[in-house]
């Protein structure tokens, strides 16, 4: 899932690539990918891309006052074009969702832009035309961002959070921008449990989660800007420490990466730096094993 870094990464790739440039065609090839209906698709057309912004995990295009959200969702990304196709997609069961057309400049090959896409049959990117980025209930709903939350306030939040640490990372309302796979690094940079109750930290541990926050995410995008939108997956995948490493020995100690599983997602962590050397317990796995 595109967190943070690769969001904000996106964001300045647009910035530098997409804005001021024309609207001049948007084209939808999954009809479930769009959530609203007034302002049309169609209104974008002619329009200038004016501006680019991040909000959470939100992509936020400023087409003359109108704003294009998007949210890439779990298997969602965004490929930019040198070469679009003229005719206009099908649509059908392809990973294409939404296809923006931009005037090109003239030094341009002709017809650059960019696809939309989301992999896999469980669809969840999602795209809003509204007036204002609040129109979008999940922007409406986010907590403060996760790189921009003073330090007090982040221990505020998490003292008056109950539930586990991997829960309290992930809720957008309660802090913005940090997924799955981030949350994960987090908690094993800060040797902490994804299983300990957020409201139980101490005032040591709350400061180690918040230093740990600042850094993982710091470094990723540090390594994300810059990059070409079809390089940053794998720049990320690169620089991870425990997240989709099950079975693989810890960086830092040398222990096997374990995993809990879930209904649909999962999380890797490593027990000698965040459980004292115990693994936790997996419901799913033991049914299996039975």
């Amino acid at each position: 899932m595109p967190e943070l870094p690769e969001v904000e990464a996106l964001t300045a790739f647009l910035r530098a690539n997409a804005v001021g440039r024309v609207v001049t065609r948007v084209d939808l090839a999954a009809v479930q990918a769009i959530k609203t209906f007034d302002p049309p698709l169609s209104a974008l057309g002619g329009l200038e891309l004016t501006g680019v912004a991040r909000l959470g995990k939100f992509l936020d295009l400023d087409v003359s006052g109108l704003h294009l959200v998007v949210h890439l969702a779990r298997a969602g990304w965004l490929h930019w074009r040198t070469g679009l196709p003229t005719a206009p997609p099908k649509p059908g069961r392809g990973p294409l969702a939404l296809r923006v057309h931009l005037a090109p400049n003239d030094s341009d090959p002709p017809a650059p832009g960019f696809d939309l896409t989301e992999q896999g049959t469980r669809k969840g990117l999602a795209v809003y035309v509204v007036r204002s980025p609040a129109e979008v209930p999940g922007v409406a709903r986010l907590g403060p961002d996760a790189l921009e939350v003073d330090r007090d306030t982040f221990v505020a939040l998490l003292a008056g959070r109950s539930g586990r640490l991997k829960g309290a990372l992930t809720d957008q309302t309660l802090l913005a921008g940090i997924g799955n796979a981030y949350s994960d690094e987090i908690l094993h940079a800060a040797r902490l449990s994804p299983f300990k109750m957020a409201d139980k930290l101490t005032d040591e541990e709350a400061l180690r989660l918040y230093d740990a926050v600042r850094a993982t995410l710091t470094e990723a995008l540090e390594r994300q800007v810059g990059q070409q939108a079809a390089t940053m997956k794998g720049e990320k995948r690169s620089g991870l420490q425990v997240h989709a490493r099950t079975g693989l020995p810890c960086p830092v100690c040398g222990d096997t990466v374990r995993e809990v599983s879930f209904a649909d997602t999962s999380l890797q962590y490593c027990p000698t730096c965040q459980t004292g050397g115990k693994p936790l317990a997996d419901r799913r796995m033991s049914k299996l094993l039975r």
